[in-house]
C-alpha cells in the first residue's frame, strides 16, 4: 500500500468512527433529549371549536378497584374557540357502563379555560356496571348548547403520580397491602460453627 493510500484509509476510518458522535452533537438546542418530557395518559382533542385537554376519569389507587356500583368522576379542561359563548349541558354514556350525572351546566365563555372536576367533581358516572382498575377507556358524548354533541373516548387513570392529590373516587376499594415474606433461615447442625 502506498503512503498516500495508507493516510487516506486512516483518515476515512477515523471519520467513520467519529460520525455517530458528530451526528449527535449537531442537534444543538433542538435535540429531543433537550426538551422536557411530560407523559400523560389524559385525553386531548379539538372538536367543533372546543379544545379539550387533560380529560380523564379518576380510577382507584394503583392496585385497587372501583367496584361494580361505584362511581368515577370526570376531570377535563376546555377552551371554547368559537365566536359565541357555549355551555356544556350534559354527558351521555352507554347504559352498559353506568349513568352519567351532571350536577350543573358548565358555562364556556369565549377563549377562557374552564376546568371541570376541580375543586369538586361536577360530572360523575354512577352505578358502574363493571369494576374499573385503571387503564380502561369510556366513550362519552358531551352535549353542548351550540357545538352540539361531541363524542370522545376518555381514559380511566389510576390515582397515582400527579393524580394522588385528587380526592379518592367514591367507593374505591383499598389497594392490597403487601404481606411480608418470611426470610429463609438456615439451621446449623452441631459442629457447624
Amino acid at each position: 500500500m502506498t503512503r498516500n493510500r495508507r493516510h487516506w484509509a486512516i483518515a476515512a476510518a477515523a471519520f467513520l468512527a467519529a460520525a455517530p458522535v458528530l451526528a449527535g452533537c449537531g442537534a444543538g438546542s433542538d435535540a429531543n433529549t433537550n426538551k422536557p418530557y411530560a407523559p400523560t395518559e389524559a385525553l386531548v382533542a379539538n372538536v367543533k371549536g372546543i379544545d379539550i385537554s387533560q380529560g380523564f376519569f379518576l380510577g382507584p389507587d394503583s392496585g385497587a378497584t372501583l367496584p361494580v356500583g361505584g362511581s368515577t368522576p370526570l376531570y377535563l379542561s376546555m377552551v371554547n374557540n368559537n365566536q359565541a359563548a357555549d355551555r356544556l349541558l350534559g354527558v351521555g354514556v352507554d347504559p352498559a357502563v353506568g349513568t352519567a350525572k351532571v350536577t350543573a351546566p358548565v358555562d364556556l365563555p369565549v377563549r377562557q379555560r374552564v376546568n371541570v372536576g376541580k375543586p369538586t367533581p361536577t360530572i360523575v358516572i354512577e352505578g358502574l356496571k363493571k369494576a374499573l382498575t385503571g387503564g380502561e377507556s369510556i366513550p362519552v358524548q358531551l352535549q353542548f348548547a351550540n357545538a352540539g354533541v361531541i363524542p370522545i373516548t376518555v381514559p380511566v387513570i389510576t390515582r397515582s403520580r400527579e393524580f394522588t392529590q385528587l380526592p379518592q373516587a367514591p367507593g374505591a376499594t383499598a389497594a392490597p397491602t403487601p404481606t411480608p415474606t418470611p426470610s429463609a433461615t438456615t439451621e446449623h447442625a452441631e459442629g457447624d460453627h
